[in-house]
């Protein structure tokens, strides 16, 4: 059992209470019955959550639906056992609905993870969005420093020429300066050397 699936079961063991359906959908391999728990009204969201992670990873695109709701959840374990099965779930889908997570102001207190598993899928929606991502969050006295800072790492991963612009705004911000050089460090350069970064010291 890997650390993802390990860190789930053990949270969503307690969750349940460690109850006979808990250990029924841990053990079954049978994909329809995993799909049916998403269905089906009145089940716990335990239950739900342990489906849609096993779909996920199995590659069932049934999960979609319900893992993009758990991605955008209040609850920061939740987000990220989604983005870790979405990231494995092979759908098309995945990345504009990131992308719509990641760009949503009324929700970004729960962007992180959708800003995570942009990066990871470094599909065509991924850099634009963490574009618009961080230029909102460079504003003065914003409160979203772990999303700003998710948003430079992964643009520099990523190593698009095209957030040149916007880490150079970033390196004005002393929480987001040491990575926003390092992430600059990473676009490859055009047409030439750039010379110094401001505020990179020789």
């Amino acid at each position: 059992m890997d650390e993802e699936l390990r860190s789930l079961t053990e949270r969503l063991r307690s969750e349940s209470g460690n109850s006979p359906a808990y250990g029924r959908l841990l053990a079954t391999d049978d994909l329809d019955t995993l799909a049916g728990v998403l269905t089906e009204p009145g089940q716990p969201l335990w239950a739900r959550e342990l489906a849609a992670f096993r779909l996920g990873r199995a590659g069932d695109r049934r999960a979609f639906e319900a893992l993009v709701l758990l991605l955008n959840h209040r609850d920061p374990p939740r987000c990220a056992s989604a983005a870790h099965a979405l990231a494995r779930l092979g759908d098309p889908r995945t990345a504009r609905a990131a992308a719509a997570l990641a760009t949503n102001e009324l929700r970004v207190a729960y962007a992180l993870h959708p800003v995570r598993l942009l990066t990871e899928l470094r599909a065509p929606e991924a850099v634009p969005a963490l574009i618009t991502t961080l230029r909102r969050r460079l504003r003065p006295h914003d409160p979203y420093r772990r999303v700003a800072l998710a948003c430079v790492e992964g643009l520099g991963e990523l190593g698009d020429a095209r957030a040149e612009p916007v880490l150079t705004e970033a390196l004005a911000h002393p929480a987001l300066a040491e990575a926003a050089v390092h992430a600059l460090a990473r676009i490859p350069r055009q047409g030439g050397a750039r010379g110094r970064i401001p505020g990179q010291h020789s």
